[in-house]
């Protein structure tokens, strides 16, 4: 997902994580839970994430919902 610089940049700008925060937080319920809010708000992307760890969608947004309760 960041190797694509559009969709990386549009990650950092909308979740207001840096790429050190985002790195740092990797192990974060909160920095986890706006990756994943992130992905599920936009369906290219969670389609995309969702091919690159060969997850079906809904699992991806599934555990958005989870992290987000």
């Amino acid at each position: 997902m960041l190797t694509d610089e559009p969709r990386a940049e549009r990650l950092l700008a909308l979740t207001g994580l840096t790429p050190d925060a985002l790195r740092e937080g990797l192990g974060n319920r909160a920095v986890l839970a706006a990756v994943l809010e992130f992905l599920a708000g936009h369906e290219a992307d969670l389609v995309a994430a969702a091919i690159a760890l060969d997850l079906p969608p809904q699992d991806i947004a599934a555990a958005a919902r989870a992290l987000a309760a």
